[in-house]
This record gives structure tokens, sequence and C-alpha cells, in this order.
């Protein structure tokens, strides 16, 4: 790789340490990382990179030369770091969510347009084959406008392997104890606004309350709700149906963009082909009316990406990402899209557990809308190591909990004796 190497730091080593090669590949040069566990931050300079400097915060680290930082850290709490990056200049790429309550998508948004530095948000589902061939077809236009689309994140678990649930649970205020069904929605949505460029105005959610259930079961988790079924009309007048973090039928990933003039989806079941189809009377002049195939992948790219998370999108985020920088380009994952996404999580649970009120979505370029959210700090997490407690019920059943043994299962399970 000929390109300029991007001096990049790494916060938070358990979603970091996984894609330190997605970076390597892509041409970043990992100097610095950050993480409050000793373990992991030798485990990191021993396996990954030696010759990196280790910090356990975050100020520390973005005084030492970096010139971006991959924000990796706990789920709800991404936003006050990557302004604090934004504000010194740094380059971000966050994990998602972009924000976990309205009032700090109101200071990212304010933050990333003062700064002279790219943000992006780092959700990688959009980078996915099939669903980078959905972006080209339905950007190239023989589709016409975009009418109905979906999108499906559906990853169950059995939950009952105690290895699988002490990699990614540290204590039982753990974020994915605290998890509503709308606010992981990043894998379902992003691939769909990528693709259309649409913009949620409204959301209206209903839950599927359905909990965990079984004596093998290893769950402390305070969200009954198996799903949420959110709908999303959009700037363009299109709606879109899709799911937050799901656990229903079988694990897939299933995204569907409806035309005026045919359409384009992922077929379940086929290892990531594409159908695109017209009706007969819009297909284009040498083209066939229905046709599955596998997306074509480029000779260089190929088998970098193979070495990589997420069927390749891990390389292909990063890839993006860094000739942002090199380029000077603004990502179309930016500070805008990523919070908007956010509020379709946050205000999503609202509309849940009013069962279905319509809540609409601000646009957070505007000032006047930002005022509305600028104080509002409702949130169903613990965070900020305790800083911070739930402000609302996480499940649609407002009496749901799981059960004492249930728990003392979870702690037993996450104990390192």
């Amino acid at each position: 790789m000929n390109e300029r190497k991007i001096k990049i730091g790494i916060f938070g080593l358990n979603r970091g340490m996984a894609n330190a090669k997605a970076i390597k590949l892509c041409g970043g040069d990992i100097i610095a990382v950050c993480d409050k566990n000793d373990e992991r931050r030798r485990a990191f300079k021993e396996r990954i990179e030696p010759k990196c400097t280790v910090f356990d915060d975050f100020d520390s680290l973005i005084k030492c030369g970096i010139e971006a930082v991959y924000i990796a850290n706990y789920f709800p709490e991404h936003a006050p770091y990557a302004i604090k990056a934004l504000e010194k200049g740094i380059h971000v790429i966050s994990e998602c969510t972009s924000n976990g309550t309205m009032a700090e998508g109101v200071a990212l948004m304010r933050a990333a347009e003062k700064s002279s530095a790219i943000y992006m948000l780092g959700e990688n589902y959009p980078y996915m084959l099939f669903n980078l061939e959905m972006q080209r077809i339905y950007q190239e236009g023989s589709l016409g406008k975009i009418l109905f689309g979906e999108g499906e994140y559906n990853h169950a678990s059995p939950s009952t392997d105690p290895n699988a649930v002490r990699s990614l649970y540290d204590s039982e205020m753990h974020w994915r104890n605290y998890l509503p069904a709308t606010y992981y929605l990043t894998h379902s949505l992003a691939p769909l606004m990528c693709a259309t460029h649409s913009v949620p105005k409204r959301v209206c959610a209903l839950p599927v309350f359905s909990p965990k259930e079984g004596e093998d079961i290893i769950t402390a988790s305070r969200n009954g709700d198996a799903l949420a079924i959110m709908t999303v009309l959009n700037d363009d007048g299109s709606v879109f149906r899709i799911t937050g973090h799901s656990t229903f039928g079988y694990s897939e990933n299933s995204y569907r963009l409806a035309c005026k003039k045919g359409q384009i989806e992922n077929v379940r079941g086929t290892d990531g082909k594409v159908m695109l189809s017209y009706n007969s009377w819009h297909t284009p002049s040498g083209a066939k009316e229905s046709d599955l195939y596998y997306p074509h992948e480029n000779e260089v790219d190929a088998p970098l990406a193979a070495q990589t998370g997420h069927f390749g999108s891990d390389y292909y985020m990063f890839k993006d990402f860094f000739d942002c920088i090199r380029t000077n380009r603004k990502p179309y994952l930016d500070a805008f899209v990523a919070t908007t996404m956010a509020s379709v999580g946050i205000l999503g649970h609202r509309s849940l557990l009013k069962l279905g009120e319509p809540m609409d979505i601000p646009d957070l370029r505007l000032e006047q809308e930002r005022k509305k959210y600028e104080n509002d700090t409702l949130s169903p997490f613990y965070a900020y190591e305790g800083k911070m407690s739930p402000s609302v019920q996480v499940c649609s059943k407002d009496d749901f909990c799981p059960s004492d043994d249930k728990v003392q299962r979870f702690k037993k399970a996450i104990s390192k004796n």
C-alpha cells in the first residue's frame, strides 16, 4: 500500500483488538492504545503492536501525537470522547451508537461543526459486499425512486456458554443488560440510508415481548423484548421497516430496496447473493428482468478484506475512513447521519413504551431543533463508571426483571474465580 500512513490511536481494546488488523491493512499506523484493563493493554502490546504506547486514560491518548482515533469503548459512552478528540482536531471513527442520549447528540453535532477534523461513524454493515452492491445499483438510478426499504439485524444467541458470556460482560450493570430493543439499530438502518440517502423524520415502534427462557440460559438482562419493529417515515416520502438488535427466527441479516421500477435485495440462505429484479416494462435494455448473482469484488481488495471480520466489511470501512482523511473528503456516515440514527433508536424506544406513538426525529443541523434536546439526558443505562444511572425503563413491561437465580448464575459465569 503506497498511501500515506495515518497515525491512529485506539480507545477500547475489546473491540479495538478485533479491528487492529483491518486498521493496519488499510494504512493505519497504531502508535498508541488506551484501555482501563491492564490485561488487554498488555495483550495488545504482546500480540498486535509491540512498539505502541499504552495508556489507561483518554486524555493522555489524544495528547501523544495521533492524528486519528478509533473510539471503541462501551456502547452508550462514545460521544464525550469523540467530542474531546474533535476539539483537538483529531479525526474520529466511532463505534455505533454515536451518542447514548439526545443531549449528547446535540453536543456531538456542535463539536463536529466547529472541528477541522473528520467524524465518521464506525458502522460496518453498509460495507458488506451485498450492501455495497445494493448501494451501487440504486445510485446508478435504474430502479427509480425508493418507496419501501427493509432492514433486519437478527443475532440470536443461546447464551449458555459461560466463556462467551464472560467475553461480553464485565458486571451485572453492563450496558448489554440494559439495552432496549430499538437502540442497537445501525446494522439495520445504516445500509438503507447509505444506499438511498433517505433521512428519517418520524418513527413508530412496537415490541415483541419474549424473554429468554430455560434453566441453562445465562442472562441478567432487564430487557424481555426479543425485538422491536420500527416503521420509519423519511424525508423523501419513503418508508423503512427495520429492527434493532433482534433475537427471533434464524440469525441473519436481510435488506431490500423496493423502488418504482423494481427492487434489489440480498437473498436469505444464499451466502451473500443479491437479486436484482425489474418489472418487465422497466427492464433496462440489455439487462435481465431478474438476476441472482454474487457481487463482484476487485482483485486488489479481496485478499485483504478476507483477512478481516464481518465478511470483509471491517476492511472496507477503515479503507473509506482513511481515504476520507487523505483526500479531505466528508464521509456519508458523518455526525449528522450518525446522530440521526441514534435519535431513531432513542426516540423509537419512547414510541415503543407508548405502544407505537409516533415520534418526530429532529434535524440536529438546525439550532432550533438542538435547543429542544440539549438538556435531554434520559437514558436506560448505567454509564460513566456509575456517574449515570437508568432514568428510562428498559423493557416494554415495566415490571420485568430477571429472577434472582438467573442473576446469581450470571454473576458466577462472569466471575474469574
